[in-house]
C-alpha cells in the first residue's frame, strides 16, 4: 500500500469511529484523541480496525506512535 491508501484507510476507519468528526479539515499533525475526543476504547477500536484493514499488528507499546494521522501513516509504511 501506498501512503495515500494507509492514509485513506485511517481516515475511512477514523469515520467508522467518530462519524461526525470532519475529517476532511483534520489537521495531520494533531493529536487524533483530543481532536476527536477518542476515548481510549473508540482509540482501541482505531488500532484494532487499522489492524483488520491492513493486517499489520501493532503491539500496545507502539500506540503512542499512532497518535496523529501523520504518525499512524509513517508507523503502517513502516511496518508493511
Amino acid at each position: 500500500m501506498t501512503k495515500d491508501e494507509l492514509r485513506a484507510v485511517a481516515l475511512r476507519v477514523l469515520g467508522g469511529i467518530a462519524p461526525e468528526a470532519d475529517l476532511a479539515a483534520l489537521d495531520p499533525g494533531a493529536d487524533l484523541r483530543e481532536t476527536l475526543d477518542l476515548d481510549s476504547m473508540d482509540f482501541l477500536n482505531f488500532v484494532v480496525g487499522l489492524h483488520q484493514a491492513t493486517g499489520i499488528d501493532v503491539p500496545e507499546s507502539d500506540y503512542a506512535l499512532l497518535s496523529t494521522l501523520d504518525g499512524c501513516v509513517a508507523y503502517l509504511a513502516r511496518a508493511r
